[in-house]
């Protein structure tokens, strides 16, 4: 027996020794987890979502839980492209900072370590120009 019961654990046996695996390390490595937002980061965005469509300027969102990134798009009708993405990549927290939002341009309007700080770029007006 192991002195963790809740780890499962897999014993393979070779003719000159045996080896232990951690199954939970074994498949973080092989297919590690999405990043995901967290609910206090979901919470930010979607107070400034349900503004901006009090505003008549968003309807519709999506969020996608990559293996690089986490990904909140928002547009103006669901067959477009997206107006403005909000994202997390934790690679770059050390950096630039973990979040940006992009627009439908592709260019960055805010970068920084902190959510609430690069969320404030939506207290302007920001409008789409066609």
């Amino acid at each position: 027996m192991t002195d963790q019961p809740d780890v499962q654990r897999v014993q393979t046996a070779s003719r000159d020794n045996s080896t232990v695996i951690d199954l939970r390390e074994y498949k973080k490595n092989k297919d590690p987890l999405p990043v995901t937002f967290h609910r206090r980061e979901l919470d930010a965005i979607l107070r400034i979502y349900g503004r901006m469509v009090g505003e008549g300027e968003w309807r519709d969102y999506a969020i996608d839980h990559l293996k690089e990134k986490a990904v909140f798009s928002v547009f103006k009708r669901s067959g477009e492209m997206p107006l403005y993405r909000i994202e997390k990549n934790p690679k770059l927290a050390a950096k630039q900072g973990a979040y940006c939002v992009v627009n439908v341009d592709g260019r960055i309007l805010k970068r920084g370590h902190e959510l609430p700080q690069v969320l404030k770029v939506f207290d302007k007006v920001l409008k789409l120009i066609e």
